[in-house]
């Protein structure tokens, strides 16, 4: 049996794109895989194209925004399989409008999908790690860099800089209860990912190679470093946050 076989994984914003390559993913490696989205029809197709291929998931239709949605969430996801080892925080909202332009109710929306959801996915899926002993922990940070935003984008972007300072700060908290916690800065189309953690792509191309079977999408690199950093390999990894060049 593989390292991963019979673990269960929480991916937010599984319904589409990164979040449902990351969810089929992990379920090629034998991970039981909890597919969370707030619209119901893209989380029903992430789980039935991870059944149809053989793997084990089950949709988890909720508002992760706010912290009593994520509790229910949790608690059920650990009543249907009694343990929880891994979270994917990659649900994000990114609204189209300027500095001059936003209303409040966008730029609140974004930072409570963006920053509070994360927030209260690990606080309420690292209680149940620390109740069985350990897990990890990897935020997805849709980010540009500061030198190259674009206009229109300022919400997300302030959220994801936020995400990487909660990341950084929260690692420690939680490493004392061996949950590990590290996040992949990831570019846009067209944008340039934050440049800062380095780090050897070799360790990463090594361990792909003890997974022949990986099911990879449109982003392997990034799927594949969301799997690594869940993975005994990367145990000395801990508070990272990790940039891809798209």
């Amino acid at each position: 049996m593989g390292e991963f076989e019979g673990k269960v994984a929480l991916v937010t914003g599984a319904g589409r794109g990164l979040g449902r390559e990351v969810a089929g993913a992990f379920a090629s490696l034998g991970v039981i895989v909890a597919a969370n989205d707030i619209n119901p029809i893209n989380v029903d197709e992430t789980v039935e194209q991870i059944r149809l291929s053989g793997g084990n998931a089950r949709p988890y239709v909720f508002d992760i925004a706010k912290r009593m949605p994520v509790e229910a969430m949790v608690s059920q996801v650990v009543d249907h399989f009694n343990r929880l080892d891994f979270l994917v925080n990659h649900a994000f909202v990114d609204p189209e409008a300027s500095v001059l332009e936003m209303d409040e109710w966008e730029f609140h929306r974004t930072l409570d999908v963006n920053l509070g959801g994360p927030y209260f996915c690990m606080q309420q899926a690292g209680r149940v790690m620390r109740q069985l002993g350990g897990g990890s922990i990897v935020n997805l940070v849709a980010a540009d860099h500061p030198r190259d935003t674009h206009t229109g984008h300022t919400a997300r972007i302030a959220s994801q800089a936020g995400l990487i300072g909660l990341t950084q700060v929260a690692a420690a908290e939680l490493s004392a209860f061996n949950i590990r916690l590290n996040a992949i800065c990831h570019a846009q189309p067209g944008f340039k990912p934050v440049d800062l953690r380095p780090w050897d792509p070799a360790a990463l191309q090594k361990w792909r190679a003890g997974y022949p079977n990986l099911h990879l999408g449109e982003h392997p690199d990034l799927v594949s470093l969301v799997l690594f950093l869940c993975s005994e390999a990367s145990l000395g990894l801990n508070g990272q946050v990790l940039s891809l060049e798209g």
